[in-house]
């Protein structure tokens, strides 16, 4: 019993898992981030640009 108790204590297998789990969640919420900002960069700019193609064709 005290054999299969150390065993386990010894056993990083889970740990490393949820290291990777936790580090592919701050890379996904860190991409989320920067997507959300380069979208929002994109909407300004194609709306500046359907503006100026509206009144050049005006």
């Amino acid at each position: 019993m005290s054999k299969s108790l150390r065993s386990f204590a010894k056993d990083e297998s889970g740990a490393t898992a949820i290291e990777y789990g936790l580090i592919a969640a701050l890379i996904s919420v860190a991409a989320i981030a920067a997507l959300t900002s380069v979208g929002s960069s994109l909407t300004g700019m194609f709306t500046t640009v359907a503006s100026a193609l509206n009144s050049a064709t005006s």
